[in-house]
């Protein structure tokens, strides 16, 4: 489970930070990109974290497939068709691999009651955007959006299908429940304390574009200053490896 929790946070960090690099490296040069990530992982139902995941994709997505088939104008049946479309499309455009497939049709399944129910288009702001903290349903509501979230990020990273069930099948056993031997994981309650860090910072940021675009407001010159530098600290001491490491959606 905290492998599956880990991978998680790592394609966000992953492809939300080359997704940055983009976006800020195209502003150098004069050129706007749209925002790709919107605090995906506060977000309260499954409808509300594909508007705030891969952002671009999804509107290409909604734009070229699901609108010409119809979108939600046609009767119920139409609809979770649509649906089915396109999240399997989106599977498919990761790879001609089954566990992309599943993983595809898994978002459907997910997204079919919110549709039927006609909850699909709650949630249109960031959670909780006129207060500190959110209500006890919200953190409830986020919470089993990423719980969900994790399960179907275990079939996005197995190798097939055979290595997806046997994963799954090791997380839930009597195990689950027991507090994991972390001398096994080096490093792992670290990497749990950044993790912890970064989302105080994102949560602390949500109203904004991107979770630190609001440092530039701070008035205090030697405050904004010291955090800037932590952040290169923190990336010079974890990113300083010998290992030529890709990013995850290199591949795609």
């Amino acid at each position: 489970m905290l492998g599956a929790i880990f991978f998680t946070f790592q394609i966000y960090g992953d492809f939300s930070g080359y997704s940055d690099i983009a976006i800020g490296t195209s502003r150098l040069f004069g050129f706007s990109l749209m925002q790709n990530f919107a605090f995906p992982y506060f977000s309260r139902n499954m409808a509300e974290f594909w508007r705030r995941w891969h952002i671009s994709l999804s509107t290409w997505f909604r734009d070229y497939v699901y609108i010409p088939l119809g979108g939600s104008k046609g009767n119920k049946l139409q609809q979770i068709r649509n649906i089915f479309i396109i999240f399997i499309l989106s599977g498919f455009w990761h790879g001609a691999n089954w566990t992309f497939i599943v993983w595809g049709a898994l978002n459907a399944l997910y997204f079919v009651p919110l549709l039927l129910l006609g909850r699909n288009r709650q949630h249109l702001d960031i959670v909780a955007s006129d207060r500190k903290w959110p209500s006890l349903k919200e953190l409830i509501a986020m919470l089993g959006t990423f719980c969900l979230t994790v399960f179907s990020w275990i079939f996005f990273r197995a190798e097939d299908m055979d290595h997806a069930l046997s994963y799954i099948s090791r997380i839930f056993t009597i195990k689950l429940v027991a507090l994991p031997n972390f001398s096994l994981f080096p490093g792992a309650i670290t990497l749990l304390v950044l993790i912890g860090c970064f989302l105080l910072a994102e949560w602390k940021g949500r109203i904004g574009q991107y979770g630190i675009s609001g440092l530039k407001d701070v008035p205090r010159k030697a405050y904004r200053w010291s955090i800037y530098l932590f952040i290169i600290l923190i990336i010079d001491i974890f990113g300083n490896t010998s290992e030529e490491i890709e990013f995850i959606y290199f591949q795609f």
